[in-house]
């Protein structure tokens, strides 16, 4: 019973990570080529679950809605790169993180104001919203199982994307060494306008299938954004491979830290002192993983190749 408890988890991880994989991958692409931080990229993430809840209530489906909702906040943050971010690109750091910080506050408030303050929801597609047996004695969450399966197949198009076609060559090229590939005869301009608008749609990707596990509400995307954050740190910047183990590294962890650390602080603790100090020290161990990863690794596990 423990042994399949353990991989129930493990599947639960797998799939956070795979999630956490959608943003990160989009932001490490975004900092990685236009060296820009944007810490609004949680807000497009916000707006993909908004726009999924949206679109499903008035299409009645699921399935038709989430398309959909990649198209539009895809077009937002095209929308976003021109008007805001590509003014961004020739200042540093720090104006870039104060000018992002104020776009997180315009769409929180936005938000607020279109759908309300109170969470909407989103409900999975129908086919999906029971258990399926894995194998005898394990059942497990069709939808979750839908999660997985999603990610996987974006993690395997991207890679293909950026290491066998054209326009990943150009995405490396753009990110290794952006006057040479502007010599080379390469529009930058627009290279940075596609891939801002390719990590928006991951972003929605992610926010359309964790929306109905997670609450659809105001503020969504900060938590997630700090962990994306931290997944790029240990993949590595700039790296869609660092991206991917990251992430997966950064689920497991959260998950069966989450899971496993209060049920082993019970045997020394009282239940209530367990249940408290859990989640925090499962918090706590993303940050040690980061700082053991940085310790042996300065440049992340797959730095990108300058």
């Amino acid at each position: 019973m423990s042994g399949l408890f353990l991989f129930e988890q493990a599947l639960n991880g797998l799939q956070f990570g795979l999630m956490l994989f959608l943003l990160a991958a989009g932001l490490t692409l975004v900092f990685g080529i236009m060296d820009t931080i944007n810490l609004a990229h949680g807000s497009l993430y916000m707006l993909g679950a908004y726009m999924t809840a949206t679109l499903a209530q008035a299409t009645g489906s699921f399935v038709v809605a989430v398309p959909l909702a990649l198209v539009a906040t895809a077009a937002i943050g095209m929308l976003l790169e021109l008007a805001v971010l590509r003014r961004l690109y020739t200042r540093d750091h720090m104006s870039q993180v104060l000018a992002t910080f104020a776009l997180i506050l315009i769409a929180n408030d936005s938000v607020r104001m279109i759908w309300g303050p109170q969470p909407i929801s989103l409900n999975p597609p129908a086919a999906l919203a029971g258990p399926i047996d894995l194998f005898p004695g394990m059942s497990y969450s069709s939808y979750r199982l839908a999660i997985i399966v999603v990610g996987l197949a974006v993690a395997a198009l991207l890679y293909l994307l950026v290491t066998r076609t054209r326009t990943g060559m150009l995405v490396r090229a753009g990110a290794s060494n952006r006057e040479m590939a502007t010599a080379m005869g390469t529009n930058i301009k627009v290279l940075f306008t596609c891939v801002f608008g390719f990590g928006a749609a991951l972003c929605a990707l992610a926010g359309a299938m964790l929306g109905p596990i997670l609450a659809v509400q105001v503020g969504m995307g900060e938590d997630i954004l700090i962990l994306a954050f931290v997944v790029i740190v240990i993949g590595g910047i700039g790296s869609i491979r660092g991206a991917l183990v990251g992430s997966l590294l950064v689920g497991l962890v959260d998950t069966l830290g989450r899971t496993f650390l209060p049920m082993i602080l019970r045997e020394t603790f009282s239940p209530q002192v367990a249940s408290n100090a859990g989640p925090a020290l499962a918090s706590i161990l993303i940050y040690v993983l980061m700082a053991a990863v940085l310790f042996w690794k300065p440049q992340g596990l797959f730095p990108a190749r300058g």
